[in-house]
């Protein structure tokens, strides 16, 4: 099948209701699929891989770089899954469909790079054991979870690097089982946010060895959100302490924000914090591609003496992607120092 003929069939076979809809999308009732449930047992390496009988689920890996001068630079590779019906099938007539962005931003550029797949036909996949995450020439692949190499290329950038995992995989909410509304809607959702990366960035002016740290999210559900919510933003924060804070809002339309997060210790122990423990107001905005995007933040969690102000290396760290949302490395001064990532969606 040429390049054109795959692209007719992905645009005919997509799920355009969920895209027209962005990530609101997210709050419609799935009966047909697997619902997560509360006291999750997790199977490894198998939950490393794909959960095909859920709606949504993806494999979310930024990293926040330095180059030899000294220069930050933010790195972003996820492969997501969806899928008009549960379970497999082989070739065309397969239920799940597949979309990987892929990113690198510096302190004044932000490039992007989108690929769309269907199931079933070997274009797109996950294999748990040994891992393999692709889509087209992308990939994310390794003996184990912990060890892995990982790369990407787009029409100005490419990126070929290497991790290696020094800490244990935390789980979320109540031992991987995280809620996102106050109606109850949830997710699985567990991270592996103690990845070192190095490797190599192909960029318009040429090639730059980096190192950095890592931060890898697994998460699927079938209805993450409840129908009122609209958008959520995403902190996933390492702070020189060796500490780390990952907390999100899930704004509504209607109603105050849901929040939760996890405090993670050097030692991978999490502590878990319901809604309205932490917190995080604009401090500043910046409008991004015709967008006004939150791009300063305070952010809290008084429980751990948290009091931080969180800035984007760059602005304009937009996704121009099917469904757009920004997404980018940030900054962190206050109580605590450091560096991060920050998503946020849900911003027309």
């Amino acid at each position: 099948m040429n390049a054109r003929t795959a692209i007719l069939a992905i645009a005919l076979f997509w799920p355009v209701q969920s895209l027209s809809q962005g990530f609101a999308g997210l709050g419609i009732a799935s009966d047909d699929f697997a619902q997560p449930a509360p006291q999750p047992v997790f199977n490894f390496p198998q939950d490393h891989g794909a959960h095909p009988d859920y709606r949504i689920e993806w494999w979310y890996l930024t990293a926040n770089l330095t180059g030899p001068d000294g220069t930050p630079y933010g790195l972003q590779w996820t492969l997501f899954r969806t899928a008009l019906a549960p379970g497999t099938a082989s070739g065309w007539t397969s239920p799940q469909m597949w979309m990987g962005h892929a990113a690198v931003t510096t302190p004044d550029a932000h490039y992007v790079a989108e690929r769309l797949a269907r199931g079933g036909v070997g274009q797109a996949g996950v294999v748990a054991d040994p891992f393999e995450a692709w889509i087209d020439d992308w990939a994310l692949e390794g003996p184990t979870f912990d060890a892995l190499a990982m790369r990407a290329t787009g029409a100005d950038f490419a990126y070929d690097m290497q991790l290696r995992a020094t800490g244990p995989l935390v789980f979320h909410g109540d031992a991987g089982y995280s809620v996102k509304s106050g109606e109850g809607q949830a997710s699985l959702y567990y991270s592996q946010p103690f990845f070192e990366i190095s490797g190599t960035l192909s960029l318009p002016d040429g090639e730059v060895a980096v190192t950095g740290n890592a931060w890898l999210d697994r998460e699927w559900s079938s209805q993450p959100l409840s129908e009122g919510q609209i958008g959520w933003d995403w902190f996933s924060l390492s702070f020189d302490s060796g500490d780390k804070l990952m907390g999100f809002q899930v704004r509504g339309d209607q109603q105050a924000p849901f929040t939760y997060a996890s405090w993670i210790e050097a030692d991978g122990t999490l502590t878990a914090y319901t809604s309205g423990a932490f917190t995080a107001q604009t401090l500043k905005a910046d409008t991004v591609s015709g967008h006004d995007v939150p791009t300063g933040w305070r952010v809290q969690l008084p429980d751990k003496g948290v009091d931080v102000e969180v800035y984007a290396l760059t602005p304009n760290a937009w996704m121009d992607v099917s469904v757009p949302y920004w997404e980018g490395p940030v900054t962190i001064e206050g109580s605590h120092t450091g560096v991060g990532y920050l998503e946020m969606t849900g911003y027309d």
